[in-house]
């Protein structure tokens, strides 16, 4: 963008248009938008009624600098500093993995499949986007989000507080910070992306989200092979066991339930997409 030139509305969406594409952004105008909108603090049609307005060196600094970060391929959720999920807006940074809409199904597949859970356990809440929706759906369950990550969980509790929701976050791995408790409904999206794997991801999951949220071992599957045998001797009876999961990992985490011997023939959940997204399973009997 050349310096001291008019740059009206509309100019700087048409130009950012162009120099975002070049860097590989494909949804380069829209992203455009939304970068101008958190300049302005004007909406989308709000952008288009002042088409003709200039920027203000103020907002052109801002807007020059937010378009920078965007063509380095920082996330643009990080840049805008929240992401909606399940129609509330988190706030993200680079210590939590940004949500995605994939994992609105570990929630709508808790509440069809326990919608009277009192107690609720959500294992690895990252920014804490499940934790807050199932609290926001189950409005009398007690709910607890864990995570191994202090970070992650400073802004967990701020988005808790955020949408006027109350949950017991605790730090620590898997089920250590709630030893010797049950619940009755216990979710979790654990890391499934398989090591080798890693360095093949989109630059801005690559480079941005966490890699303890991403990096699932050898195979993707190594927090499961704990979390799954480790979940029946924290449910209730009739309690539910839910996890997300990846592309192709179906079959082997449906044998991991089926392994344990408690939990009753598992359930296969889709995303919009058609790709099985969620496995999850009740207890038979107290153990």
């Amino acid at each position: 963008m050349v310096e001291h030139e008019v740059w009206t509305t509309l100019k700087v969406l048409a130009w950012t248009k162009e120099f975002l594409l070049s860097k590989g952004v494909a949804n380069a105008r829209l992203e455009a938008e939304w970068l101008l909108c958190a300049v302005t603090g004007l909406d989308r049609v709000g952008l288009y009624l002042q088409y003709d307005k200039p920027l203000n060196e103020s907002e052109l600094a801002d807007y020059r600098e937010k378009v920078a970060r965007r063509a380095k391929r920082e996330p643009l959720q990080h840049i805008l500093g929240s992401q909606e999920f399940c129609g509330l807006e988190f706030e993200v940074n680079a210590d939590v993995l940004v949500p995605r809409y994939d994992t609105e199904v570990l929630v709508s597949a808790a509440f069809a499949r326990h919608p009277n859970a009192a107690a609720i356990l959500d294992i690895g809440t990252g920014s804490g986007c499940v934790a807050v929706s199932l609290q926001k759906l189950f409005t009398n369950a007690a709910v607890t989000a864990t995570d191994i990550s202090e970070a992650a969980l400073i802004v967990a509790r701020r988005n808790a507080e955020k949408h006027g929701t109350t949950i017991e976050f605790l730090a620590g791995s898997l089920f250590a910070p709630v030893s010797g408790r049950h619940f009755d409904l216990i979710v979790s999206n654990p890391p499934y992306i398989p090591s080798a794997d890693i360095e093949t991801l989109d630059q801005e999951v690559r480079d941005y989200d966490p890699r303890s949220a991403l990096d699932g071992g050898k195979d993707g599957l190594d927090v499961y092979r704990h979390l799954i045998p480790s979940a029946v001797t924290h449910l209730h009876p009739g309690g539910w066991l839910l996890v997300e999961i990846g592309a192709g990992q179906a079959d082997d985490v449906v044998q991991m339930f089926q392994k344990t011997g408690c939990l009753s023939e598992p359930h296969v959940f889709p995303d919009p997409a058609g790709i099985n997204r969620v496995v999850g399973a009740e207890i038979k009997e107290k153990v």
